[in-house]
């Protein structure tokens, strides 16, 4: 067994012994994983990232609209199975340095503050976390700065309340965006910058090119969690990265409380990592799975499962792609997804429940859509896109016990997903609907995005202070084991209505930043 710690030994493991020893194994270089690394490289231990994937090549097809969505160059994940479609799908999940943050829209905002409470929504109650926004805005602050987050302060009517300003300012809209924002707000309504994560910095890379929502990103510009959190923490000298490295399952001591061994599968070889503490981050569905993989006969319902919660939960926003058109005035947007509407977030005057967020989309292109609409020729979608106002709109996603993860015999994963508050989600439609057309986009188009819609899973290992109804406690530590932490947006006892990416980081800075790891 070499010690892959020593001096002058490579960051990134390529070649590892059967057996890695280190002081803190984190499983997963995505969001949380990265930003924890990026929080202990300081501490002096030992930190092993196993990533499953390898570094995304840098290459010209990261900004080929055919490459990556015609040919799907990049997709590199196992098939997941749809309980209720009976059919199989590949979803929206990445195994790369970095995890699925290499090909998302870098739009990180904050959990609103009521989002940490109760909330009452037509299909049931949005539960309370046992932490509050309180406990996690300093490193919402820490993450903006780590992700060079641009948007504008006092903007956003909900934005929560704040302990500084945005690192950067807000992105400026252009094209039909720019024309939508101004009418909007003659509407009465509170467009904002979206707060982007991009190297919009004096000097920075970004260019605020087209190819960036659902791109890897060819000059490494935009604010992912290899690029801002991984590349950092490996200038570490006892920080290491292993890649191509699957873990199979975990193993414990004989009396069940201690992790002792992450099995690996990589390049046709089993190896294993001993380690004194262990940190799951594998994403809602890929951690849920992994824990049920673990099963033993001191933990029979999979690993940290004596509540029978895991994988249970599930939630993934309830999502719609919303397209208007001038068919009067070509859209000249080059970078669209700049904006933001929350005007219709919480409970109000004209609504009883919170319906959820609008924001911008990268401009669609034809071979964008072309496999939504593989029956239209694609110089026909290049044509009508090139006219498009291109619009995300997304409600919260209630926890269900039954909407779930599983394993099926061959061990891939099954979801099996109900959707819930469908009636805000429709009504949040119907109110944009309004207001596209008074800004003069009379024709609209919608596309809803179901089962395979997986960027934003969370749920399936839920934070709790009860040990019979959740996984882990408001620490992320598992309530089975000693030595076992979870940090995604498995925890998430809510799914709120923004993207979960910012609060995953905040989550893991908190961790990171705690004694519980490195005492």
């Amino acid at each position: 067994m070499s010690d892959i710690f020593a001096i002058g030994q490579p960051q990134v493991v390529t070649d590892p012994p059967e057996t890695l020893e280190c002081d803190i194994a984190i499983i997963g270089s995505g969001m949380g994983g990265g930003s924890l690394a990026y929080a202990l490289r300081d501490s002096g231990a030992r930190v092993l990232i196993i990533e499953q994937g390898d570094f995304l090549p840098v290459e010209r097809e990261n900004w080929s609209p055919e490459a990556v969505h015609i040919e799907g160059r990049y997709k590199n994940s196992a098939a997941w199975h749809d309980a209720r479609a009976g059919k199989d799908f590949i979803p929206g999940n990445y195994h790369y340095v970095g995890g699925s943050t290499k090909l998302y829209g870098a739009t990180l905002p904050r959990f609103r503050e009521c989002d940490f409470a109760d909330i009452e929504h037509p299909d049931g109650i949005s539960p309370a976390w046992p932490i509050t926004y309180a406990d996690l805005e300093p490193h919402y602050t820490e993450a903006e700065q780590m992700f060079w987050v641009h948007a504008n302060k006092d903007e956003d009517p909900t934005d929560p309340w704040r302990s500084t300003d945005y690192p950067f300012p807000g992105i400026t809209h252009e094209g039909a965006m720019a024309r939508f924002a101004s009418s909007a707000k003659e509407q009465g309504l509170h467009p904002f910058a979206a707060p982007q994560a991009l190297d919009r910095r004096p000097g920075g890379a970004c260019v605020l090119c087209a190819h960036c929502d659902s791109f890897p990103c060819l000059v490494s510009a935009k604010g992912d969690a290899e690029v801002s959190a991984v590349r950092p923490a490996l200038q570490s000298p006892t920080v290491r990265l292993l890649t191509n490295a699957e873990v199979t399952r975990l193993d414990t001591d004989p009396n069940g409380r201690t992790v002792t061994t992450a099995r690996i599968s990589t390049e046709g070889r089993q190896i294993s990592v001993r380690a004194k503490r262990f940190v799951v981050s594998c994403g809602a569905a890929n951690t849920a799975a992994l824990l049920l993989r673990s099963a033993s006969e001191s933990h029979p319902d999979g690993l940290a499962n004596s509540s029978d919660q895991v994988g249970r939960n599930y939630m993934a926003h309830v999502t719609t792609f919303f397209i208007a058109i001038d068919p009067r005035q070509r859209n000249d947007a080059v970078y669209q997804k700049t904006i933001g509407i929350n005007d219709w977030y919480s409970a109000g005057p004209d609504n009883r429940y919170p319906l959820g967020n609008v924001q911008g989309l990268g401009k669609l292109r034809g071979p964008i859509i072309k496999r939504a609409r593989p029956l239209v020729p694609l110089p026909i979608l290049d044509e009508i896109t090139r006219y498009t106002l291109d619009l995300f709109i997304q409600s919260e996603d209630l926890p269900l016990p039954e909407n779930r993860i599983t394993l099926d015999r061959r061990g891939a994963i099954v979801v099996d997903r109900r959707e819930t508050n469908l009636s805000s989600h429709r009504e949040l439609i119907k109110r944009t609907k309004k207001v596209v057309r008074k800004a003069g986009f009379p024709i609209v188009l919608t596309q809803s995005l179901g089962v395979e819609a997986t960027s934003h899973q969370c749920g399936t290992a839920r934070m709790g202070d009860d040990p019979l109804t959740s996984v882990v406690d408001a620490d992320l530590k598992a309530h089975d084991l000693d030595n076992l932490w979870i940090v995604d947006s498995s925890p998430f006892p809510s799914s709120a209505a923004v993207n979960p990416a910012l609060t995953v980081a905040a989550l893991a800075l908190r961790l990171g930043h705690s004694s519980q790891l490195t005492a």
